[in-house]
């Protein structure tokens, strides 16, 4: 037996982060979390012991052994003096997810919920889980970020998720449980083969360490590969995201003098970096080539589950799929000075006192806010002429999908101001008179 709890140390120690205020282990009732928190209480002295240390068991209450989970869990805590935890979550199927996917997506939540500031959740994934995961990774042709499979140790919730077990085979666990007293209670979903993974752990994998019996390990070390073939990738696609920024933007020309493989990689890494899911290679694909290829009067748009790549002019834009609009017209009163809220992702329309501003005199006590309808006209200079709204957004590069966001306030019939942007002249104060004038809070990116 290798696994013990002076080995758990060498691993906390290179791995955990600095800054860690408390350690959290998640328990299931099993004999791997059973002996990773038991190894966790044999530490000794500081820097881990002096570490606040509790455990977290989340209910799914999926089958009718999540009583005995839940007891085991409460026993073994007793036993170690740990203070325990129960959440109960509500598993909910999404349209086409797996009850593995959906029971995971609900444990992960609820263990994120009770993760204080600074924390650090320990989960008892070993080497064959990892090895399962890269299998199954291989066999869904994911790519590196994919067969990487699971990071041992990676930013998460309020704090980090930590898996100190990823290179110890399953045997060692075992081996220590014996001698530890440690009886997990079993799984019955872990014996149903219609899932994935257990059909892998009982149909494949006993042909596959029966020919190769440090399979586990092996795989564990190639995700490993993988995972460093990953970060330099991701070290690459960061320093071509810094050049060929432009504001919020992407400059296209700069997408263009890539390689076809360093704009997916760049492009990748820029979407992720927004937290959002990644498109498919398809997707991806299709994306690029509808950017590069558009003529400059042409505005792509590549859309996939809530966001959209968009391009404008020489930029490339990461958006939401529907852009917001101001909607029906609403009343802004004037005279309470009141905020007047425009909705969802638009912010808030303010009054301010404003050299050269609008006229109070001149303005009625209520107002009226509303969204673009076409063929409105403006006299932004008091030396230049009407022009329309939208001759003024070309001008300053408004982005077309976001013109529809830009609130308009009217005076009766009389355009006078879009947000915070223009202001027409016949309604303005002589120049450098006090006035009022629309403070757009919380706008979102419209140029």
């Amino acid at each position: 037996m290798t696994f013990s709890a002076a080995s758990l140390r060498v691993v906390l120690e290179a791995h955990m982060p600095l800054a860690a205020t408390g350690l959290v282990v998640a328990v299931s009732g099993g004999a791997d979390s059973a002996c990773l928190l038991t190894a966790l209480t044999q530490l000794g002295p500081p820097p881990f012991r002096s570490l606040p240390l509790r455990a977290v068991h989340v209910d799914h209450g999926l089958q009718p052994a999540a009583a005995d989970f839940r007891r085991a869990c409460e026993e073994l805590c007793r036993r170690l003096g740990v203070p325990l935890t129960v959440v109960a979550v509500a598993v909910e199927l999404g349209d086409g997810e797996s009850i593995e996917a959906a029971a995971r997506d609900a444990r992960y939540l609820g263990l994120a919920r009770q993760l204080e500031s600074g924390e650090c959740l320990l989960t008892a994934h070993h080497a064959k889980d990892q090895a399962e995961t890269v299998l199954l990774q291989m066999l869904r042709g994911a790519g590196l970020k994919g067969l990487s499979a699971m990071p041992l140790c990676r930013t998460w919730a309020r704090g980090w998720h930590l898996r100190p077990l990823l290179h110890v085979a399953q045997r060692e666990l075992r081996e220590f449980c014996a001698a530890a007293g440690i009886a997990g209670v079993p799984d019955p979903m872990n014996l149903d083969i219609r899932f994935d993974r257990v059909y892998l752990r009982e149909q494949l994998w006993p042909l596959i360490e029966k020919r190769w019996p440090g399979a586990a390990i092996a795989l564990s070390r190639t995700a490993q590969h993988f995972a460093d073939a990953q970060e330099l990738l991701d070290q690459s696609a960061a320093l071509a995201v810094q050049k060929l920024r432009d504001g919020a933007a992407l400059s296209v020309t700069g997408l263009r003098a890539l390689s076809v493989t360093e704009r997916h990689n760049t492009l990748r890494y820029w979407i992720a970096a927004h937290g959002l899911t990644l498109p498919s290679a398809a997707r991806l694909s299709e994306a690029l080539r509808q950017i590069i290829a558009a003529d400059a009067d042409h505005l792509p748009a590549v859309v996939w589950g809530d966001h959209a790549l968009r391009r404008y002019r020489d930029r490339l834009f990461l958006t939401v799929a529907i852009p917001p609009r101001v909607g029906d017209p609403r009343e802004w009163p004037f005279a309470s000075g009141d905020d007047l809220d425009l909705g969802p992702g638009l912010g808030t329309l303010q009054w301010s006192r404003q050299s050269g501003g609008l006229d109070p005199e001149l303005l009625p006590d209520v107002l009226c806010v509303r969204q673009r309808r076409g063929g409105e006209t403006l006299k932004a200079n008091r030396r230049g002429r009407t022009r329309s709204v939208q001759h003024l957004c070309q001008a300053a590069g408004v982005l077309p999908w976001m013109r529809d966001a830009l609130p308009l306030v009217y005076a009766g019939t009389e355009l006078i101001a879009v947000g915070d942007l223009w202001q027409d002249a016949r309604w303005r104060v002589a120049a450098g008179a006090a006035g009022f004038g629309c403070v757009w809070k919380d706008a979102p990116i419209v140029s």
